[in-house]
Order: C-alpha cells, then structure tokens, then sequence
C-alpha cells in the first residue's frame, strides 16, 4: 500500500465508506493542497492525463463562446478552494480525488492552461457536451470532441518530446509509466442517441479507435470507465415521471442501452489485455454498477437523498441545471447528485476510492488503479504520431 502521507494511511485505516470517512477524506484533500504534508514521496506515476467529459471537465469549456456547457459560475464549485473554475459539481472532480490518490500534490490543471514543465505531469483535456461521437453535444453548442482531445494530447507528446531532445525511446519510456484516464459515453446517449428529434446516430460505436490511437502516442496504462446509471439521474428522473409524486422511476430504455455498451466495452479492454496492444494494459471501471451500489447502499456512504439533485429547476430539480448564484442546499454531503447531470463531491470521492483500492472486479477489472499505477512496463517505443 502506498501512502502519500500520513494523513492518507489514516483514512484507509478507516472504514471504507460513510460520512466520517468523507470528512476526513475532504479535509485531507484540503490540507494537502496547502501545505507540504503532501509532497512527502513522489507520486505513483509521473504523470496522469485525462479525457472526457463534463464529469472530469475541470475548465477546459471556459474558453469556448458560443456553448451552453459550462460551470464557471456560482455555486458551481462552491466547496471547492479556488471557487467555480469550471467543474461541473459543487467541488472536487472524480480526477481530482483520484490525482490525490497516485499521489500529486495538485490538481491536474486543463489543457488549456498548462503551462512549461508543468506539462510533465499531465494535463486534463475533458470537456463538457464531449461524446465518443463527433457530433454529440452539437445540440449544446461547441465543445472540444473526443478526436480534439486526442489531437491536443498529439501536440502535448511533441511539447514533451522537446524534453527529451526528440528522443523517441525516452518518450516513449516516460509516457508508458503515465495513467491515462477515459471517461466518455454518456453524452452520446443523453445528447445524441436518445435525441431522435436532433440526432440520426446508429448505435455501433466504440472507443476502439480512441484506445488505438492512444497507444500510438504512447499510452500504455489506461483506465477506461462504462456509462453510469444515467437512467436515473434527476434530469431522467424528471422527464420520466411526470406527474408521479414519486419521482423515483427510472428510464429503462437508457439503462438497457448503457449495459449493451458497457459489456461491449469490457469485452474490448479483454481483447486489448490479451495482446491486441502489447505491452499495455486497460483497467475498465463498471461505472453503472457503482453508481447503483451508491443509490441502494445510500445510508451506508451518508446519503439521505438520491433522486433529485443540491441545485436546480423544476421536478427532482433535474428539469434545469444550477442557475447563477442559486443557493444550493445545506448540506451537500447528504446528496448523491449536485444537479440534473452531475455527482456531488461526495460522491466523487467515494467512486475515487472504490476505483483506486476496490478489490471486487464490480468495481475495477481485471485490477484496480492502484495496481496499475504500480505495474511494470514493457516499452514500446514506436510513437508514430511525433513529429517535428
């Protein structure tokens, strides 16, 4: 087990999961990236790089003028240190918590700001309204799409090789030692395939190209993870229900879609690990099934509510997202959902956890992120996409 510091070795001394737990955990985060208790050892990896969407976005969309996707604005990021920088959620990130983890004394900052060595350590090229698909999210506005995000991490490899004085092997070796973390897909059902009225999409797509093209550029240790329960987020909760005074029932048809699509995907992380990629290795996260365990273990994680988000509009508050300067509610530890889309800090936190130590292959298969991060590697060395 590797500790950053003391204060993490106390917090898995503790139970796994509950309210206590969440606020040690917060507080630690808090500490840590304010003082020097964090920079004890050295990270796990050197570095961690980062692709998605609105879940993992942490600025990136702030840029972009004409797009209805973007958080910099109160109370987005209400509990988190530096304010609304664009994290969708009330403060820290699924990536953020997990940063922690491996061990960085920061945050992993947006593409679009890194600056100078900094890029050594990774960088996060999310982006809210993102889908596997190019067009996902158009519905939105811009946004930067899967393709975009990987042609940025295309000119990042050339930043890095300057580094290495073009030293393909070099590259190649420090790059095979990174996480590189993939969280896409629920856009292309939220705002592309169940949106018959905007959208035409088939349903065969995969990441296959997204991972190959990865591992041209050197990813060699890769976290993918499935779309989440999003059947039953608040924003689903609310169209699904109407009238009901429950506000309880899910949308199955997108539940059903979303498991066809996970185990479409977890089949193809079994074909990459048996040496379709070689010397890489993919760990996919069963995100539907942990977000189920959070809703049906709700008071074991210190959840009071889970069908309707902190802030927003209308049914479940889930008919519109956090509107400016909203108040939210009290006490954001006892909810699952922050708005119609989006998990609170708590529970980013926890799925944080669950991923980085679970055991349980419900959770991270065919290992967990803590046993990636830790596994030799075999370099490969053919980066074909550097370039002067």
């Amino acid at each position: 087990m590797h500790y950053n510091c003391m204060a993490c070795k106390n917090i898995y001394m503790m139970k796994s999961s509950g309210e206590l737990v969440l606020l040690v955990f917060v507080a630690f985060l808090r500490v840590c990236t304010q003082t020097s208790s964090c920079r004890e050892q050295e990270p796990l990896v050197p570095c961690f790089f980062i692709f998605g969407d609105s879940l993992v976005d942490n600025g990136n969309n702030n840029g972009i003028l004409l797009t209805l996707a973007k958080s910099n604005y109160y109370p987005y990021g209400i509990d988190f240190p530096q304010g609304a920088t664009g994290r969708f959620t009330n403060g820290r990130t699924y990536v953020d918590a997990l940063a922690l983890l491996l061990g960085f004394p920061n945050y992993i900052p947006t593409y679009s700001r890194v600056q100078g060595h900094a890029i050594l350590r990774g960088a996060n090229y999310a982006s809210g309204a993102a889908g596997i698909r190019d067009e996902t999210g158009n519905n939105l506005g811009d946004h930067i799409s899967m393709n975009q995000q990987v042609a940025n991490f295309g000119r990042t490899v050339q930043q890095i090789s300057r580094y290495f004085r073009g030293d393909n092997n070099a590259v190649g070796g420090y790059l095979s030692k990174c996480i590189f973390f993939s969280g896409m897909g629920s856009n292309d059902y939220l705002n592309n395939y169940f949106m018959p009225g905007f959208y035409s999409t088939g349903s065969d797509y995969t990441p296959m190209a997204f991972a190959t093209e990865l591992y041209n550029l050197g990813a060699r240790k890769v976290v993918v993870t499935g779309v989440g329960q999003i059947g039953c987020i608040p924003y689903e909760l609310a169209r699904n229900n109407n009238n009901n005074s429950n506000n309880n029932k899910c949308n199955d048809d997108i539940n059903n879609a979303i498991v066809l699509f996970n185990s479409g995907l977890r089949k193809l992380v079994d074909r990459f690990n048996n040496g379709q990629l070689p010397g890489s290795k993919f760990v996919y996260l069963d995100s539907f099934q942990s977000t189920k365990d959070l809703v049906r273990n709700a008071p074991s994680y210190g959840f009071e509510v889970v069908n309707k988000g902190c802030c927003g509009v209308g049914r479940n508050n889930g008919q519109i997202t956090c509107l400016p300067l909203q108040q939210p509610c009290d006490d954001r530890s006892k909810y699952l959902f922050w708005d119609a889309f989006h998990p609170t800090e708590a529970a980013n936190i926890i799925l944080a956890k669950k991923s980085f130590t679970s055991k349980s292959r419900s959770d991270a298969y065919p290992i967990n992120i803590q046993q990636l991060a830790m596994l030799p590697v075999t370099v490969h060395s053919n980066l074909t996409a550097i370039s002067n």
